[in-house]
């Protein structure tokens, strides 16, 4: 070939494989990218049931906890009785990091309006927790329950928390369906002056003329037994409580 075609003939094989790569490479020069497709703005309802799911964390599903755990069931206790709970944890005389924390900033009327909330729950209870506890065990526990001690002045339970134990009306709970631990736990912090109530904490005085041996007999006895079928806390009667109570009060 002659020298002087050779620019030529380079150019023409340049020209052919400019092309070529534009052939191969065009489809993906020209994809465009996917378009974006702008998700919808998620929508929260602003309700007193969403704001309390973090209650629901530990204390189940609309407040009902199972009687498995250590956690204690609020769906259904009386209001002022939940309303003075959780003022006693932001106040500091009852003592857990977790409900400090959660209701350290918030007001008396939201405190009130989440009482309410779970005081409005009307939830079946699950089946008692302990089963065939020692027949001796129970019996000193339902006397202590029913009667009390006079010599001791350890007044019975039913005096505060109703003939059936499903609480009184405006703030004494039910003691029926909560855990056994649960149930020794509260009983012990308030021997030991880790619980409070508002002055004067009866549940303070009674807790300490209480043998550890009785405080576990009382929780065992509790767990152990079948709600009624009416489980909602009862008027209060005209008869005297047996002692002063702050933590009774609306």
């Amino acid at each position: 070939m002659h020298t002087s075609a050779m620019p030529n003939l380079i150019f023409a094989i340049g020209r052919a494989l400019l092309l070529a790569t534009a052939i191969v490479w065009s489809p993906l020069q020209a994809a465009k990218p996917p378009t974006t497709i702008a998700a919808s703005p998620r929508t929260v309802p602003d309700t007193i049931a969403q704001r309390v799911l973090a209650c629901t964390a530990c204390h189940g599903k609309d407040g009902r906890a199972t009687n498995a755990g250590y956690f204690p069931r609020i769906a259904g206790k009386p209001a002022s009785y939940l309303y003075n709970q959780l003022r006693n944890f932001r106040e500091g005389r009852r003592t857990n990091a977790a409900m400090a924390h959660l209701v350290d900033h918030l007001s008396d009327a939201y405190l009130r309006e989440m009482a309410d909330y779970f005081a409005s729950q009307d939830l079946p209870y699950p089946p008692p927790q302990t089963a065939n506890a020692p027949a001796t065990v129970l019996a000193q526990a339902q006397t202590l329950v029913q009667h009390g001690d006079a010599q001791r002045k350890i007044p019975a339970c039913t005096q505060c928390h109703g003939s059936a134990m499903t609480g009184v009306l405006p703030a004494f709970p039910g003691l029926l369906g909560l855990p056994r631990d649960y149930l020794i736990g509260q009983l012990g912090a308030w021997q030991t002056d880790k619980r409070h109530a508002t002055a004067p904490d009866c549940m303070g005085q009674v807790a300490k003329r209480l043998t550890v041996e009785e405080i576990s007999a009382i929780a065992t006895w509790l767990s152990s037994q079948t709600l009624p079928t009416q489980t909602h806390a009862v008027a209060a009667g005209t008869a005297l409580l047996p002692m002063d109570c702050g933590s009774g009060r609306e």
